[in-house]
């Protein structure tokens, strides 16, 4: 139950001030609803790609099995991928195909307006490269026509005019001619436009940064782009551009290794070549020489045993000789260069080969837009040393193998040969020359072919990736800023601006500001009435028939000191003394108040000034209030007051006292006279408890307006006259820590019948939490009702 009664008074102290938050909640909303209304939203723009896993045999280059020139990659790591998509170097050649370091603007009063893509200027630059990405620069025009601009490197500076096509000094990068495009500049005439130049290294790493590249799932080929723009049709074009800027990296990619594959050919074309036409004219030499014109009459079973182990021999010498240059062609490489792959019979060369081309070029697209020190291009160089070394190995076996054959059918066919020796020696020279030109002619042949090959499979390679979805706008509304987001993140920082005030000031007040706050310190000692907090205008005095909430408040002061003067049954129990720790906490407000509330029910009250070092009674009381000849304040209506009666022995109370209407009530008045020098000793005198013994048998009620109890002791001395000690507090100015000056008095028994008044509460405090406040019977129009 205490825990909801706490949470229940921690919330009151929110709900009570529920205008602020309202204010605060409208506030933040309308900042809120100005920042979507000026700020740029942005879009968001996508596109779908297929990465296109190649096999070693793909249909349409079906007829390179032998050469293989492009085979495929296996299974392709996707975040190597995305690194090439979203390399460097791709983003740089995209900024300078779109100009997207030049920005354009329209001027406006809160925000300006982006230009793209119908540019009403072009932009000319005189000075190099690394010049223009020195720094940014920006320039404000204002075409003039069709021949002339206004020019400003500041807004609001003095322009002058320039006519177009002048060499133009920005000291930042270099010089620059502006030229109007002859198809939008003229819908831009008259307009303030501003020109911003960027260098385009910053450019590059913002695309490549904001640009997102991801993948369906683990397992997926398919990578899905993303980009947000504030201009739909540039992201657009940007993601468009990516897509086609790095199929084309792909297809030349493809082309070098058809390039480098075609020269190695050309090479070894060349060559052998010149050795089919030595090997040819030494056959016709020798034929011309010897006179041989037929050879037919050879031995039919030897020439056959001979031309297949010569076939056999041809085909060994051919892979042989192959395997040889590329085994010399990786030992003198120096970096990882593109190998050519003609074609071995040894399927696992082929594929290495196929494999180490494909890195080769990979890691050629990486150093472009990177070093040799990227994780990705050092992980490269190790696979590229395993395949080259596995190549050379492989290479080697291939090697010793062929030998030991070309060895093994040179013996066969030297046996063979012997037989066909014993005929006549022009023959035999003959057909070691015919054996010689048929090899070479075979090689020629055959490098023909792939060459051919090589050119068809570049001509006919596809690239890497499939479009699946060109780049398109995702969604009509923007993404940033989200004005469901926005709204509910400015109504929680506005709501919060009161929510901290208000929570600060709490834990920071140390202040009594109602009865409920007294009721927690005072224990055991009741807390009688709370007085609400009048306005300026309000009357300070209680009338007779008065139903105001501080009428109210001091009837049920008047029933509880009735209550209270009942159940202590003490004697004399009509005496009631008001103080207060400080002065300016309302206590002679308190005891005119209820001299005027005991009075409107016709009992005879008296209102006695006893604080005679400050009095305040002839201040509140105005001559309409206290007879006087002259018409002034009551301080001078009488020149007899307590004071003189304690002085003097020969003054009555009848003497000092004073009739006086308040508001239709009347009660009688005892001002405190002269300020002595000398007040604690005359309090102290015989006549003060003479004084309150006649008084209490003469009138009902008997209050006495006291000095502060925490100023002077004045009060602590004739407390044992009073019946009823009243200690004001005032709301909002009260410190808790001060009420145990009174609280240890009573406990050292100096202080009896204590009870407290909280004075000046504001009325959304009044009763507990303002919840239960005065004003019974009284009608209060709402603010919304001004009827």
């Amino acid at each position: 139950m205490n825990n909801k009664y706490n949470i229940r008074e921690i919330l009151q102290a929110y709900l009570k001030n529920w205008y602020w938050f309202a204010i605060a909640g409208f506030i933040a909303l309308l900042l809120a609803f100005i920042k979507l209304r000026y700020s740029v939203p942005k879009y968001q723009l996508k596109a779908k790609i297929q990465v296109v896993e190649e096999k070693n045999a793909v249909s349409e280059l079906s007829v390179l099995q032998d050469l293989n020139v492009f085979s495929g990659k296996g299974s392709t790591e996707m975040t190597d991928e995305i690194e090439l998509l979203k390399s460097r170097d791709n983003f740089t050649k995209i900024i300078k195909d779109l100009k997207l370091n030049i920005s354009y603007e329209v001027l406006g009063n809160l925000r300006n307006t982006q230009i793209y893509p119908n540019y009403p200027l072009a932009i000319n630059f005189l000075a190099e490269d690394s010049i223009q990405n020195k720094a940014p620069f920006s320039f404000y025009v204002n075409i003039l026509n069709e021949k002339e601009f206004t020019y400003a490197t500041e807004e609001g500076e003095a322009t002058k005019k320039i006519p177009f096509g002048t060499n133009i000094d920005t000291e930042v990068i270099g010089d620059i001619i502006v030229t109007p495009e002859a198809n939008h500049f003229k819908e831009f005439v008259g307009k303030d436009l501003k020109v911003t130049i960027k260098p385009i290294p910053f450019v590059t790493q913002y695309y490549k940064e904001n640009v997102e590249v991801s993948t369906m799932d683990e397992f997926s080929r398919i990578m899905d782009i993303s980009f947000q723009d504030a201009i739909p049709q540039r992201g657009i074009d940007l993601l468009n551009s990516l897509i086609r800027q790095n199929n084309q990296n792909e297809v030349q990619d493809k082309k070098a290794i058809a390039d480098r594959t075609s020269q190695f050919i050309n090479d070894r074309i060349a060559d052998i070549y010149s050795n089919l036409s030595s090997v040819e004219e030494s056959a016709e030499t020798y034929k011309e020489s010897r006179g041989i014109a037929d050879l037919a009459s050879q031995s039919s079973v030897n020439f056959q045993q001979s031309a297949s182990s010569e076939a056999e021999l041809q085909n060994a010498t051919i892979q042989l000789n192959i395997a040889s240059s590329m085994q010399n062609m990786l030992s003198e490489q120096d970096d990882y260069e593109i190998i050519p792959n003609v074609g071995l019979t040894d399927a696992s060369i082929d594929n290495i080969a196929s494999r180490y081309n494909e890195l080769v070029a990979r890691r050629n697209r990486l150093l472009e837009s990177s070093n040799e020190k990227n994780p990705v291009v050092v992980q490269l160089d190790q696979q590229l040393e395993s395949l080259k070394m596995g190549m050379q190995s492989s290479l080697n076996n291939v090697t010793n193998n062929l030998n030991l054959r070309v060895n093994s059918l040179s013996k066969q066919l030297s046996q063979i040969n012997s037989r066909i020796y014993a005929a006549p020696g022009a023959e035999r020279a003959l057909r070691d020359i015919s054996r010689q030109q048929q090899t070479t002619e075979g090689l020629y042949i055959y490098l023909l072919q792939k060459r051919e090959e090589a050119q068809i499979a570049f001509a006919s390679a596809a690239p890497k990736s499939k479009i699946v979805d060109n780049a398109y706008l995702a969604s009509p509304f923007p993404v940033e800023p989200k004005p469901t987001i926005t709204y509910l993140v400015a109504l929680i920082l506005g709501l919060m601006v009161p929510f901290s005030v208000i929570y600060t000031k709490d834990l920071l007040d140390n202040k009594l500001h109602n009865k409920l706050d007294l009721e927690k310190i005072a224990g055991n000692v009741p807390v009688l009435v709370e007085i609400p907090k009048l306005g300026k205008k309000e009357n300070k005095l209680v009338k007779k028939e008065d139903r105001s909430i501080l009428a109210e408040s001091l009837r049920i002061l008047r029933t509880n000191l009735n209550y209270i003067q009942k159940s202590h049954k003490s004697k004399p129990d009509n005496i009631f003394f008001i103080t207060s720790s400080v002065p300016g906490e309302g206590k002679t407000f308190i005891s005119s108040n209820l001299a005027a509330i005991y009075a409107s029910t016709g009992k005879k009250v008296l209102l006695v000034g006893a604080d005679i070092r400050n009095p305040k009674l002839y201040d509140f009381f105005t001559s309409g209030d206290v007879p006087s000849p002259d018409k002034t304040k009551a301080r001078r209506s009488t020149k007899d007051g307590l004071t003189e009666y304690l002085v003097d022995a020969k003054i009555k109370v009848e003497d000092i006292t004073l009739p006086a209407q308040v508001n239709e009530n009347s009660i009688d008045i005892i001002f405190s006279g002269k300020i002595p020098p000398n007040p604690t000793e005359l309090l102290m005198k015989d006549r003060m408890g003479e004084l309150f013994k006649e008084v209490a048998d003469k009138y009902d009620y008997v209050i006495v307006d006291t000095a502060p109890l925490m100023v002077v002791t004045d009060t602590v001395l004739i407390s044992e006259y009073a019946s009823q000690i009243l200690y004001v507090v005032k709301a909002g100015a009260t410190e808790m820590k001060v009420l145990d000056f009174p609280l240890k008095l009573k406990e050292e028994g100096k202080l009896n019948g204590l009870s407290f008044v909280v004075n000046n509460v504001k009325q959304s405090n009044l009763g507990y939490g303002g919840k239960y406040g005065y004003g019974y019977g009284k009608t209060v129009k709402k603010w919304w009702n001004f009827a």
